[in-house]
């Protein structure tokens, strides 16, 4: 039986007051609970320190738009950004890949270019590129899929051309698990010419990411999956490519001058962040980034594919369950029981104290492709446990029994 000794497992369930005892939350890549330092880094900013950023002369403002901009520098940091000027904060990844649409697809892209998706893309990831299909006439193509549900980057080379100027992946399906051959999604990708954008909303939870070292132009992330604060996320993009594009919000904070002749505006990041920012969003952030790296991402890894591993190997035991995706997926188990709707399994599973995700999961090209209409979804994070996992296990083989 699978076990979690050597992942070393984690023990942190303490940290998070929002999970009662004998609770299992297993939706984590939906939205991950708050551990206590981001609580109280949130809470004393509201309740000691809060004034705006960048733009009073008087010292608490002065002194927030310190901690603020500390927060870009972190984040730059833990991503392996060459400059904090490369991080743009916008309200999550959805809105990092519309400005990416809109500023720069909608500035560099013309009629009959092409870009490349792939079938287990997040709708966020999906949406945008039709609106601007819609509006300049862009073509999207399709990558497929591995068996196992990986992105067939195989495919994705040969279906590449000198049209192709933006390959958008997921790093890690928010569905499957899978993850991304990301570096040679860049080199395929930077071989005819074309940007490669990363969706990383389940992976920087997950694994350590080097924007740099990955090679990729743009990376997009939302903090409410790495135990931060909702409403609040991250684009970041290579410096040349954010001096290129021009601004696709008006308002305070991103300008330079206004005439009502003419109006000019400011360098990135400050081009792109019209309005008051989500203040204790950013301050949120970085201290869940500290948070987690405190704990380490090769740890945290470790500890989640191992109850990747317990979590397959128990309910693959049971003969109506149906799993999804690859062995070693990362911190996600989607999976299927046999006449039985994920909706239903859900609300048993809840009245057994176990908390999953049941639906289509925001990714319904993907429920195509594996012949369903939704699945149910366990995901894990730092607080959860081998007895989560056998907690949910008891909750399936009830559901099992139940629906005969």
């Amino acid at each position: 039986m699978a076990t979690l000794a050597q992942a070393r497992p984690l023990d942190l369930l303490a940290d998070f007051p929002a999970i009662p005892a004998g609770w299992a939350y297993l939706d984590t890549a939906a939205t991950a609970q708050k551990p206590r330092p981001v609580i109280d880094a949130i809470a004393r900013a509201y309740d000691t320190s809060y004034a705006t950023v960048h733009r009073g002369v008087y010292q608490r403002s002065a002194d927030m738009t310190l901690a603020y901009e500390a927060a870009r520098k972190r984040v730059a940091r833990f991503i392996g950004a060459a400059s904090a000027d490369e991080i743009v904060f916008v309200r999550g990844a959805t809105e990092g890949i519309n400005l990416v649409a809109e500023s720069w697809g909608g500035s560099q892209l013309k009629p009959g270019d092409r870009i490349l998706l792939s079938t287990l893309e997040h709708h966020s990831n999906i949406v945008p590129w039709q609106l601007l299909r819609d509006r300049i006439g862009v073509e999207i193509d399709v990558c497929p899929l591995t068996p196992d549900g990986c992105i067939d980057l195989d495919a994705a080379e040969a279906m590449l051309t000198d049209a192709h100027k933006l390959v958008a992946f997921a790093h890690v399906s928010n569905v499957l698990g899978s993850v991304l051959d990301a570096k040679r999604a860049a080199r395929i990708a930077h071989k005819v010419g074309a940007k490669l954008l990363l969706d990383g909303c389940q992976a920087v939870p997950r694994m350590a990411v080097d924007v740099q070292a990955l090679d990729c132009d743009f990376y997009v992330f939302s903090a409410h999956k790495l135990y931060g604060p909702t409403g609040f996320g991250v684009l970041w993009a290579r410096g040349e490519i954010l001096d290129a594009m021009p601004p696709w919000q008006g308002g305070g904070a991103m300008i330079d001058r206004v005439t009502f002749a003419r109006t000019t505006y400011a360098p990135a990041p400050a081009r792109f962040e019209a309005g008051t920012p989500h203040i204790t969003g950013a301050l949120g952030l970085h201290a869940a980034i500290d948070y987690v790296e405190a704990i380490g991402l090769p740890a945290i890894h470790a500890h989640e594919a191992a109850l990747v591993r317990l979590t397959r190997e128990r309910l693959g035991a049971i003969n109506s369950v149906r799993l999804f995706g690859p062995e070693d997926s990362a911190g996600i188990v989607s999976f299927a029981v046999k006449r039985v709707h994920p909706h239903d399994i859900g609300t048993i599973l809840d009245e057994e104290r176990v908390a999953i995700r049941a639906g289509h999961h925001c990714a319904q090209p993907l429920m195509d492709w594996l012949g369903v209409p939704a699945t149910a979804r366990a995901s894990f994070g730092v607080y959860n446990s081998a007895a989560d996992v056998e907690t949910l296990a008891r909750g399936i083989e009830r559901v099992t029994r139940i629906f005969g």
